[in-house]
């Protein structure tokens, strides 16, 4: 994994501005923190940050490939895991290789195929290649989004980077918002739109798309998107093909030149990755594998079950670990190491995030990092296979917006009247939901709870996983470390898509086809066990530590939040906070009270570090 990002000009020669995009590529020396590189051409300048995974003397970038008197250069951030098949093609049509990495198969397949290159690939990847002779920009994203690519139009070319904070290097771009930007921080949060950049003038190359620049026109056109087809395998042919499909995938992303190991958790997912990849590092006589899960200091002192969590994960996690013979971490944080690193997530994300959660995964990807470079996770498997209570609850289904945003009125609480004036958020969040909804492909004949399952299928993996992945990326490359996820394989979502409902709840169970798929490598109870979300720390030290920060915030009379929020809605939720746990109210989506205090503190911080004016 690494960062990479650039500047495209076919009006102006660009040799005079290298240090512009190498401060730029500076900027992104979290994600790649082991090598840089520089590529000049007076119409385009790539910058590259890496971190070494595979093929360390190989691999270099920016790297360029000569055919003839034709010159090609890529940047790129991601993994190919079917690299070694590639290679073997492009080898039969008579290319050749100088080393063994997937960056150059990448580049080689461009050449040989054009664009259509992006639908041979299996992996996760954003990356942009410069044909000199012919002046064009060839960029890719991998289909379900998990590596990131933020793109700006600057004079007659275009600005890119893996993150915001490169392109908000480069002198033409300011932190400039808009009542968009406004209405995607306060009404959507963290589950930004795909292709909004939030910022004025940045957009995000959306998932599975491909952008052509010439000097004739900058476009962008869409190469992969779910289908809707008729499902005809048996249920024991539906599981055998999960099954299979499981395997091969993390099989395929445990290849690294690099230590690997696996997140743990103890739930069905995570679980699931680390049976796999425990049996195959056997099979393969490598050392045991290394599982490491996140745990809250006096978690069991302050922990109580509800509906969306039943029990604790550290018990499971390790009867998991001595069932699948891994050697297990146990990473225990505690509120003071929350404090410290409080806003460390911000300047990861470049935009207010997931609060607490955000804080932990970031810590825990940083102590990983001090073991291994490359991580497998189970991010993913509840959208894909139909996890979350929202897929079940009869109010969700029932709703005329996205699921998750059904306490959009209690989010609205802390507005002040004037941005729900300006943003109109409840419009706002409907005419985002009707845009994705229009986007589902139907079954022809599919009515009723499979249709309506179907949409929120589509909507999960489309709008609310690309949230996940986001935070997950961020996160780990934060920390320099690189975090594969085997649910995303293209392959298994599109397969798995398509799975009647009936046979995805088998055995009237949640995620039923999975757990049947996966019983010959789980001990039964834990291949049954409820599903528990990312731990989010109980301990009341967190909530007073950031209604504090809250609280000092409206007491703050420079504070540039205090135009957006009720500060009387504020100080009242406060009140509230104090008392005892079951009278307090949920706001926002996947926010409890402690998180909403988090994310208006981190939303203050990101409007004032980020210098971010409001057009």
């Amino acid at each position: 994994m690494c960062g990479i990002t650039g500047w495209i000009d076919w009006s102006r020669d660009l040799t005079s501005e290298t240090q512009t995009v190498k401060a730029m590529g500076d900027t992104l020396v979290a994600r790649g923190p082991d090598a840089d590189g520089l590529f000049t051409d007076p119409h385009a300048l790539f910058a590259h940050r890496r971190l070494v995974v595979v093929d360390p003397d190989g691999g270099k970038q920016p790297m360029t490939r000569h055919f003839g008197d034709r010159a090609y250069t890529i940047v790129y951030n991601g993994e190919l895991y079917n690299t070694d098949e590639l290679r073997q093609q492009l080898q039969a049509e008579g290319f050749s290789f100088y080393g063994y990495s997937d960056t150059e198969v990448l580049l080689v397949s461009y050449v040989a195929w054009g664009e259509e290159c992006v639908s041979k690939f299996n992996g996760i990847f954003a990356f942009a290649i410069w044909d000199a002779a012919n002046q064009r920009l060839f960029m890719g994203r991998d289909r379900l989004g998990v590596k990131p690519l933020f793109i700006s139009r600057v004079g007659q070319g275009i600005v890119f980077g893996s993150e915001l904070k490169a392109l908000l290097k480069h002198p033409a771009i300011e932190p400039v918002i808009d009542e968009q930007g406004l209405a995607e921080i306060f009404a959507i949060g963290p589950a930004r739109t795909p292709g909004v950049g939030v910022f004025v003038g940045i957009d995000e190359l959306r998932p599975g798309h491909i952008l052509i620049g010439t000097p004739d026109g900058i476009r962008a056109k869409r190469y992969w998107q779910l289908e809707s087809v008729e499902h005809a395998d048996s249920l024991e042919k539906t599981v055998e093909t999960v099954r299979d499909l499981m395997i091969d995938t993390v099989e395929r992303q445990l290849v690294s030149d690099v230590p690997l190991a696996t997140f743990l958790s103890g739930g069905l997912d995570s679980s699931v990755v680390s049976a796999i990849a425990a049996r195959y590092f056997q099979r393969q006589g490598r050392d045991a594998l290394h599982t490491y899960a996140i745990e809250f200091q006096d978690m069991e002192k302050h922990f109580t079950a509800n509906a969306f969590q039943k029990s604790l994960d550290g018990p499971w996690a390790q009867m998991i670990s001595e069932h699948i013979g891994s050697i297990h971490h146990r990473v225990i944080f505690d509120t003071p190491d929350l404090e410290r690193h409080l806003l460390d997530p911000l300047l990861a994300r470049d935009l207010p995030g997931m609060a607490d959660i955000d804080t932990s995964l970031f810590l825990f990807c940083r102590r990983i990092k001090e073991d291994v470079t490359v991580a497998l996770s189970g991010e993913a498997a509840d959208e894909v296979f139909g996890g979350y209570p929202w897929f079940h609850r009869e109010d969700a289904l029932a709703a005329d917006t996205f699921p998750w945003s059904l306490r959009l009125h209690e989010r609205m609480g802390v507005m002040s009247d004037a941005l729900k004036h300006a943003i109109r958020p409840q419009a706002y969040v409907q005419e985002r939901y009707l845009e994705a909804l229009s986007e589902v492909p139907r079954l022809p004949g599919e009515t009723g709870r499979d249709a309506r399952v179907r949409e929120i299928g589509y909507l999960s993996i489309t709008r609310f996983m690309p949230t996940l992945l986001d935070r997950k990326d961020r996160m780990s490359m934060g920390s320099g470390l690189e975090v594969r996820v085997p649910f995303c394989d293209h392959r298994l979502v599109e397969y798995v898509f398509n799975i009647p409902w009936a046979y995805k709840t088998a055995g009237n169970e949640v995620k039923g086809v999975l757990r049947q798929a996966m019983s010959d490598f789980l001990p039964h109870e834990a291949l049954y066990r409820k599903k528990s979300p990312y731990p989010s720390t109980p301990n009341p030290a967190y909530l007073a530590l950031v209604r504090n920060k809250a609280l000092a915030m409206l007491d703050d009379p420079s504070s540039p939040i205090l135009p957006f929020i009720d500060a009387n809605a504020v100080r009242a939720l406060a009140r509230i906070s104090q008392q005892p746990s079951e009278h307090r109210p949920w706001f926002g989506q996947i926010m409890g009270t402690a998180q909403m205090f988090h994310y208006l503190y981190e939303v203050n911080e990101w409007l004032r570090r980020y210098n971010v004016r409001v057009k």
